[in-house]
């Protein structure tokens, strides 16, 4: 239940004016809510609140544990919705604006290896004995995975991909993103070929969805999938901890930039509104470049190494 009637409209706007999905509505509907409880605690309310009360209500964030990233996400959502107390005139200020985000902890995003990314796709292969649910279950897996590293699709937007994304043999697709923001990405023929495999064998299943789920009428689910790549991740030799859809999504944002990709055709093919979020994968070439320098320099001061005398 949302925190006030006020909080209601705010988010009934950011569905009808944002197109916000669900799960973002969900979380700022619980932010809201959050905030709220702890000024009724106070003895104080959600819209008549001071800058004061949302400053302590930041540090009992704080005392409480909380991730800084979760606090400034939480900030960010409060002072969205007192803008819009602004906007509509039930409020005379922002009550947020000047108050601060932390910063948020610098975490570098976790990747495979080209060559671990090729073993994983390889592991897509049904021994020949397989059962016909087992070879399904091989091509689920190869053409989730070639489209996912082979477009930097978020898992979302792969099973939700209606069966008709390849209709014809262009080589880009259509996706609808956060927001309902669309785009263009391209498609690689490997991809195509696995994706069609799958087709084929599910042609005498009836669905709206390249990827259905066990009722054809529903795509499969990210857990489903999870499954799925849990058992590929073994077979490729590599960890499961760090396999998920997003890493494959890290994967092939990283592995454009080290072999020279533009970061501004990155964030377009990537989807990211603002291209601040493209530009956390220059860190990680900056630091794999920190490591090479490190390594190799003939003055670097790691390792054993030592200055050549001039001849």
């Amino acid at each position: 239940m949302p925190a006030s009637r006020e909080a209601e409209l705010f988010l009934e706007m950011l569905a009808a004016e944002r197109a916000a999905a669900p799960n973002t509505l969900a979380a700022y509907a619980a932010d809201l809510e959050t905030c709220a409880s702890f000024l009724a605690a106070q003895g104080g309310g959600l819209v008549a609140a001071s800058t004061a009360d949302l400053a302590n209500w930041l540090s009992d964030l704080g005392a409480e544990g909380q991730a800084r990233r979760t606090v400034a996400r939480r900030l960010s959502c409060i002072r969205q919705f007192y803008l819009f107390l602004l906007r509509e005139g039930l409020r005379e200020d922002n009550p947020a604006a000047n108050l601060d985000a932390p910063q948020p902890e610098a975490t570098l995003p976790r990747f495979l290896s080209e060559s671990e990314v090729v073993a994983l796709i390889e592991a897509c292969v049904p021994s020949p004995d397989a059962s016909a649910a087992k070879i399904r279950r091989a091509l689920v897996a190869r053409a989730a995975l070639e489209l996912l590293y082979a477009s930097g699709l978020r898992i979302s937007e792969l099973l939700s991909l209606p069966r008709d994304a390849l209709k014809n043999d262009k080589p880009m697709m259509v996706i609808r993103g956060k927001g309902g923001r669309e785009r263009l990405v391209p498609i690689s023929e490997s991809a195509r070929d696995a994706a069609l495999a799958l087709q084929a064998v599910d042609a005498g299943r009836e669905s709206p969805w390249l990827f259905p789920g066990r009722d054809p009428k529903r795509a499969l689910t990210r857990q489903a999938f999870d499954k799925i790549l849990h058992e590929v991740g073994l077979q490729a030799g590599i960890e499961p901890a760090r396999l998920s859809p997003h890493v494959l999504r890290h994967s092939f944002a990283t592995h454009l930039l080290a072999h020279g990709a533009d970061l501004r055709a990155l964030q377009m093919l990537l989807g990211h509104a603002d291209i601040a979020t493209t530009q956390i994968y220059t860190h990680v070439q900056t630091e794999r470049l920190r490591q090479v320098v490190e390594t190799y320099h003939p003055l670097a001061t790691s390792g054993d190494k030592t200055p050549e005398k001039a001849g």
